[in-house]
């Protein structure tokens, strides 16, 4: 089946590496204007937005992240500690001054389903940032206090999510996904979905 948006989706990656050559804003800006296309809850549109280019300021958002993250990775123990050992993550989050730009997303939380709304939109960023061809990924801060602090996030908001955006250099490959027949149902739970079937029309109706 062919589709553009499914072509962007099989080839965008999570990214922690990024060349220090500035990128065009136009393309940044684009990617929040689909941000603010996204469906959320009640329509409330409770997401926000803060785009740091500043060295100083995300030198001082990467020194904040840290000191959270090395207060979590002290007290991670059992399977979570072997599988991130594994993936070779730790406290350090170089890539928070690497990139370019910072995009900070934030939910209000009173709203209804803020979380939820403002992830959609994190979702839309994702692919638009895509197909400029600009890398990023959803780097969430174990501790989140003091880099708001550090941005003067007002009371009633909170830190989704810090999307660090540039140019690629990352070589690591895209991490396997599910296929559909993996993770879809027919009708019933537990009754596999074969596309294929489906879409010829010769699909059965009674779970297997």
């Amino acid at each position: 089946m062919d589709s553009y948006v499914l072509d962007l989706a099989k080839r965008r990656k999570t990214t922690r590496r990024f060349s220090s050559r500035p990128i065009d804003l136009k393309q940044v800006i684009a990617a929040l204007e689909a941000a603010c296309q996204a469906p959320s809850g009640a329509n409330s549109q409770p997401w926000r937005f803060l785009i740091v280019t500043d060295p100083k300021v995300k030198k001082r958002v990467r020194e904040a992240c840290e000191n959270g993250e090395k207060a979590f990775y002290s007290k991670v123990k059992g399977e979570l500690g072997k599988w991130l050992l594994a993936k070779g993550l730790n406290w350090q989050k170089p890539f928070l001054e690497e990139a370019p730009v910072l995009v900070l997303i934030f939910s209000e939380t009173k709203a209804p389903y803020a979380i939820q709304s403002a992830w959609l939109a994190i979702g839309h960023i994702l692919l638009a940032l895509e197909e400029s061809g600009l890398g990023t990924m959803t780097y969430t801060p174990s501790i989140t206090r003091e880099v708001t602090e550090e941005i003067d996030l007002p009371k009633g908001f909170r830190l989704e999510a810090i999307l660090p955006v540039g140019i690629s250099v990352d070589e690591k490959p895209k991490e396997p996904k599910f296929g559909l027949r993996q993770v879809a149902y027919l009708n019933f739970w537990g009754h596999r979905l074969d596309a294929t079937a489906l879409l010829s029309g010769t699909v059965s109706r009674q779970p297997s």
